[in-house]
């Protein structure tokens, strides 16, 4: 079989017409070229040039070579060429997997971002609650897994009815975003909303209360903090969907707690009240990836790019 370094040379040769100024061109000497040449020809048992005066000609067969030497080499020309593209971040898609409430605010933001910066870098979204996350990111299903945790790991404690602990993360490259807020939402009229109340709840206050919750890694959190508390929270509901909780509080079926950032991401919460609580609660953000995908430049700039769209996030969380 041919090789690359051959079909150049001969490429060199059918242009230049002269063993010499192939070799010239490439930086070998005369005779090199020449017996590369002879080379090739004994392995195809074939004429590929034929000398006409001081002039090269190519045979038939030479001909032949020469259209699919030019074929073969424009296409590893090309592949050469988009991997660049790739690791110089001129093209290329980045698979992202992220958690409902930042697929409403923090990725949109990012994406706008990536976008102006880089127009033929894409990025690929797929929502995925952080263990299927990072399972994803494991699995090679994608190159970023945009999650949270909470203090502690949020591992539920064993009167939890869920089992979904906080994944782990080892071995993995992890950058901190920021950490997102917890509050209380209570049913309109509720009698702890307190009008236009400015100082927060205590937790304990809630005690009586009928609850609903969210994900099964948020229900385990909860149930923790409840317990730390010194109760075990009713829960009437649980749903994934933030939407759904705020029309379950503004029924008065419940109250729930929801984050700051998943409560910028709602444009309207209507009638529903959200409170401070105390104790304070709050869970990290978190950009997760493999360690040999955080040097490809490609993964590196959209990470860079969700931590630049943090302030613009926190300013319409806090504004």
């Amino acid at each position: 079989m041919l090789e690359v370094r051959q079909l150049k040379i001969f490429q060199a040769v059918a242009r230049t017409g002269s063993y010499s100024a192939a070799a010239r061109h490439l930086g070998y000497t005369q005779p090199a070229i020449s017996q590369q040449i002879k080379a090739m020809e004994r392995q195809l048992g074939t004429a590929l040039v034929s000398r006409s005066g001081h002039q090269l000609q190519l045979t038939e067969a030479g001909e032949a070579l020469r259209r699919h030497a030019a074929t073969v080499l424009g296409s590893l020309d090309a592949a050469e060429a988009e991997i660049r593209a790739l690791t110089e971040l001129r093209a290329g898609t980045v698979r992202l997997a992220a958690f409902p409430s930042a697929m409403s605010t923090l990725v949109p933001k990012t994406i706008a971002r990536v976008r102006a910066a880089e127009p033929e870098l894409r990025i690929a979204l797929v929502e995925a609650e952080p263990p299927e996350a990072v399972a994803m990111l494991r699995a090679g299903e994608c190159e970023i897994s945009l999650m949270f945790d909470y203090p502690d790991g949020g591992v539920p404690d064993s009167e939890s009815s869920c089992d979904a602990a906080s994944p782990d993360l080892s071995e993995l490259s992890v950058r901190p975003m920021f950490t997102d807020r917890l509050r209380v939402l209570l049913p309109p009229g509720h009698e702890l909303a307190g009008g236009y109340r400015m100082s927060p709840l205590q937790l304990s206050e809630l005690a009586h209360e009928k609850w609903i919750a969210g994900c099964p890694q948020c229900r385990g959190y909860l149930i923790d903090v409840c317990g730390e508390a010194g109760f075990h929270p009713d829960i009437s509901f649980a749903t994934e969907n933030l939407g759904a909780v705020v029309g379950l509080v503004s029924e008065g079926l419940g109250v729930a707690l929801a984050t700051e950032l998943a409560i910028a991401g709602i444009p309207a919460v209507g009638s529903v009240r959200s409170v401070a609580v105390e104790p304070a609660m709050q869970r990290r953000i978190l950009a997760v990836t493999l360690p040999k995908l955080e040097k490809v430049p490609a993964v590196r700039a959209v990470i860079d790019e969700l931590q630049a769209t943090v302030p613009l996030v926190e300013t319409a969380v806090t504004g």
